[in-house]
This record gives C-alpha cells, sequence and structure tokens, in this order.
C-alpha cells in the first residue's frame, strides 16, 4: 500500500474572494482555484485541497484580517495553519504579481518555512473590537469638543462671553447641554446654541460609551492576563494593546528580544567615529510601542524607584531620550515575561475587612505608612496595584490588637 500524498496549500485572501494553491511536500504543483469568502466558499476550498492527498499544512496571509475566516475553517479541520508574509518584492518584480502566483508562493513559503508566524488567537479579535469601539469614541469626542469651541469663537458677542465664564470642559459641555436656545430672542444665537447643545449631548453620550467599553476591556484583559494589567503604569487600554500586538496565544512569541523588536523597543545602533550609542527603534508596530512610552511616561511621573533610576542616569550624562529607550527595553521585557509566563497576583480583597474588624480608621493606617488616605481606600478596593505596600499593611494589620470598643 502507498500512503496518501502530502499536499502544502498556500491562500492568497481577499474581501470577497480566495484563491487556494496546492504543492506536494516535494515542491510539485498540483493546481489552484478561486473561492467564495463564506462558510460554503471555505467547505467547497477545503474539499477541493484534499481531493489532492492529505493537507497537513496550509500557509494563509492575513489570518487576521481577510483570512480570519478560512483560517478558522482550516483549524476546525484539524490542519496547521501558519501566517506567512506576503511575497518579497524583489520576487514581485521579476515575476509578476497576480493571484495565482501570490497563493502559490505562499505556499511555497510553508515548505521553505521562511517568514512564518503562529495565528493569533480568536480572543485577540474580540479584544480589538473592543479597542477600536473605544477609540473611536474617544476621537469622536475630541472632535466634537474642538467643533463647540471652533462656534464659540465665531459665535455673537453676548453668547461667546455667556460661556466664557466656563474654564473647564466638563462644565462647557454640561451647561450647553441644559441650555435653552429658544429662550433667545436672537435667531443667529438659536442656531448656534442648537449646534452646541446637540453637540454637547453627543460629548456626554460618547463619554458614556467611552466609560462602558472601558470596563468592557479592562474586565477581558484581566481575566486574560492579571499579572500585565496589575503591572504598575499598566491601564485597561495599553494592556489590550499589548495583547493584541503579542496576541493571547504566548507561544507565537519565539524570544524577549523578537518582542522588544515586535514592539519597537529595540536598541538601534547608531555610532560614528569615536561616539558609540544607540537611538529609539523606529519599526515594529507602533501602537505597542506607544503602549511602552505610555507606561514609561506614568513610571517616571509617579514611580519612586523609576524616578531615582531617571535622576541617576541623568547624573551619569544620559540624555532623556537615551533614558527613555532603556526605560521601554525593560518595561519591553517586563511584558514580555507576563505575556509569556502568565502568575497569578495578590488579593486585596481581604484589607478591607481586616482594618474594619479591627475598627481602624484610613487616616490611622495612612499616617502609619506615611500615603494619603485615598491611597490606602484604592489598594483595598482593588484599584492601586502596590504589592510591597500591600504585604506591610497585611502585616500591620495582622499585628494590631482588636479594639474592644
Amino acid at each position: 500500500m502507498t500512503s496518501p500524498r502530502r499536499v502544502v496549500v498556500g491562500v492568497d485572501t481577499h474581501l470577497d474572494t480566495i484563491h487556494v494553491a496546492a504543492i506536494t511536500d516535494t515542491g510539485q504543483l498540483l493546481g489552484d482555484a478561486e473561492f467564495r469568502t463564506n462558510p460554503t466558499g471555505y467547505y467547497v476550498a477545503l474539499r477541493w485541497a484534499q481531493s489532492f492527498g492529505e493537507v497537513f499544512i496550509a500557509g494563509v496571509e492575513g489570518t487576521s484580517s481577510y483570512g480570519a475566516g478560512f483560517t478558522q475553517a482550516l483549524q476546525d479541520n484539524a490542519i496547521h495553519v501558519v501566517e506567512v508574509n506576503r511575497p518579497d518584492r524583489a520576487a514581485r518584480r521579476r515575476q509578476g504579481k497576480s493571484d495565482p502566483l501570490d497563493a502559490y508562493s505562499a505556499a511555497r513559503a510553508v515548505l521553505a518555512g521562511h517568514g512564518l508566524a503562529v495565528p493569533k488567537d480568536p480572543h485577540t479579535s474580540a479584544l480589538k473590537a473592543l479597542l477600536i469601539a473605544r477609540r473611536g469614541a474617544v476621537k469622536a469626542r475630541s472632535a466634537a469638543i474642538q467643533q463647540i469651541k471652533d462656534l464659540l469663537v465665531t459665535a455673537p458677542a453676548d453668547l461667546r462671553e455667556r460661556y466664557r465664564r466656563y474654564t473647564t470642559t466638563l462644565r462647557l459641555v454640561q451647561a450647553l447641554a441644559r441650555c435653552q436656545p429658544n429662550a433667545d430672542p436672537d435667531p443667529t444665537t438659536i442656531a448656534v446654541l442648537i449646534a452646541c447643545k446637540a453637540m454637547a449631548q453627543r460629548i456626554e453620550f460618547l463619554e458614556r460609551q467611552t466609560d462602558e467599553l472601558t470596563a468592557e476591556i479592562d474586565a477581558l484583559t484581566t481575566a486574560l492576563n492579571p499579572a500585565l494589567r496589575a503591572a504598575y503604569g499598566v491601564g485597561p487600554d495599553t494592556a489590550a494593546q499589548l495583547l493584541i500586538t503579542a496576541g493571547t496565544n504566548s507561544h507565537r512569541l519565539r524570544s524577549e528580544a523578537a518582542f522588544a523588536m515586535l514592539s519597537g523597543a529595540a536598541p538601534i545602533p547608531a555610532s560614528s567615529g569615536k561616539t558609540t550609542r544607540h537611538r529609539l527603534s523606529r519599526g515594529g508596530d507602533r501602537a505597542a510601542n506607544n503602549a511602552l512610552h505610555r507606561i514609561a511616561l506614568v513610571r517616571m511621573s509617579h514611580d519612586p524607584g523609576t524616578r531615582d533610576y531617571v535622576a541617576r542616569q541623568l547624573v551619569a550624562g544620559r540624555t532623556k531620550k537615551d533614558i527613555l529607550r532603556l526605560l521601554k527595553r525593560a518595561i519591553a521585557r517586563e511584558v514580555f515575561k507576563h505575556l509569556t509566563t502568565p502568575c497569578p497576583i495578590d488579593d486585596y480583597t481581604d484589607l478591607r475587612p481586616t482594618r474594619q474588624a479591627k475598627n481602624i480608621t484610613l487616616t490611622s493606617a495612612a499616617e502609619h505608612f506615611g500615603v494619603w488616605p485615598n491611597d490606602i481606600s484604592r489598594l483595598e478596593r482593588g484599584l492601586k496595584r502596590d504589592d510591597t505596600l500591600a504585604a506591610n499593611y497585611r502585616h500591620w494589620l495582622n499585628t494590631q490588637l482588636i479594639d474592644a470598643a
């Protein structure tokens, strides 16, 4: 008996169609065909590929975009899927470009093992959808605020003076959302107020929507990777972006250096002559790099350890750009550990009941540790992460005698 022929599949993906090419594990061309991007088309494409033999691996372009549906169909049928990069530009110039050529190129890339990656977990798509919606709401809110301010600049003088006394955007939006445009006799003023009121109410709606989406993102990121979410300076938006960039399936990341390169935090040599230095990387995923940048800025502003480190580096003669590069690289190293080796985090829910059972006030606890009462309150409610303070606080609470009163 002869063993079944082993088939390698390459897929070039588009919005409405996919082009599938099949070759043998020795590189022999078997055929190519085009199919529709719907469940029926995926089923027909899979059966077509299996007609040549045993499909043991498939290379798909854009597994997180146009190829997401077919990737899921292949995985549901126990076929190993890898993501392939688009064909090399030099090869395209020599050989030309078409859907069949791209599909065969993807199959050959799989056979050669060149430029392959593991597709992202479906949880990544759910997180990406929430993050896109939140960022869209934030962007629309900012645009509406700017439009209100622009309208008030050219509004009638009495209207401009009436709302100039609101020094904060929040109070201005609240006042405009509750104004009565028809109470003014001037038609121009009425029109401007109607427009401003509509945009102010839109801003309030977008704020509520942003808060709701942030809560959903916070819950999902905490469930997927609690250690990453609990890291200092990592908020819901930042954690979501890092999980989207890396993928929720940690085996995609080969090494810490690969993640640093992926997030644009790898040091790039910028030496010349007698000068030996490195510069910030301008490559990689810029959204992930922005997330690392925000974490670094938060720690430089509020984390005592990071502030001491920055002070020492400034004394040593480093520039702020160099210090920021070092911080981002260190944060990338920390984030990689959280992404690849998730670990349990300390639960703070026992702190408040213990304090209340011993009749200790927030003020007394804060005075003992030299912090603000609000810091202790946020720590007890899980809104602030500080494992060192929490451990010391728990030990101090357990050593206090219960007040009989």
